[in-house]
């Protein structure tokens, strides 16, 4: 019987030949990958098993084991699907940024409560500690996560400094380390302290977050 609040589904209806129709596997995959995706972040890894997974989807095992290796495969593709889904937005927020007519520090604050409050949701605060607890096993995700979340958003960051550097109100020497550097200052203290279990009370973290941003735009404001 499944646990933990994940109720099983039924089998997938079937079409001619006793296949599911198209649309019926299409959901039965979904599912799958999403039950998977909540007993691997709940259970971690090595609590996880295809039984476990196949049970609480409905599914069969060799079904599971048709579109999977193993375990390993499955775990492989909830965390890249996971790691699209959550890390994406970090660049997004900023090349959203780059269309803004605002100026440089209503920007960057704007963009800092963006990135921060989306940094610090239980979602991805679960993923980053999955990916911290299998970094050994699996680093070639810890990589792309690193790529598709961190080094994406820096890439934003950086084109968007570039472009106030261009009207002349700041001043930078290398837009990559800046933005590198912006990132770090906003999120680096919070995001250590909820991966530790360490609670934040939201006033000193909106502090944090304003010291942040305005010691960055000390350090790169035209004189």
């Amino acid at each position: 019987m499944a646990k933990e609040g994940i109720v099983a589904t039924r089998p997938a209806p079937r079409g001619a030949g006793g296949r599911p129709t198209r649309e019926a596997a299409v959901r039965r995959d979904a599912r799958l990958l999403d039950v998977a995706t909540k007993l691997f972040m709940e259970r971690g890894f090595d609590c996880t098993s295809i039984d476990a997974v196949a049970e609480t989807a409905g599914v069969s095992k060799p079904t599971v084991y048709a579109r999977y290796h193993d375990k390993r495969d499955l775990f492989t593709a909830v965390l890249r699907a996971t790691i699209q889904r959550c890390l994406a937005p970090l660049s997004a927020a900023a090349e959203a940024a780059m269309l803004s007519p605002k100026g440089i520090e209503t920007t960057l604050h704007d963009l800092s409560r963006h990135v921060l409050a989306h940094a610090l949701t239980p979602e991805v605060i679960m993923l980053r500690r999955t990916l911290a607890a299998q970094a050994v096993q699996f680093p070639e995700l810890a990589k792309l996560a690193y790529e598709e979340g961190w080094l994406r958003a820096v890439r934003a960051i950086a084109i968007l400094l570039e472009q106030f550097a261009a009207r002349g109100q700041i001043r930078i020497a290398d837009p990559t380390i800046a933005a590198d550097l912006f990132l770090s200052l906003v999120l680096s203290t919070s995001e250590r302290q909820i991966l530790h279990g360490i609670a934040i009370r939201s006033k000193i973290q909106e502090q944090r977050r304003e010291a942040a941003v305005n010691l960055f735009l000390d350090g790169v404001r035209a004189r």
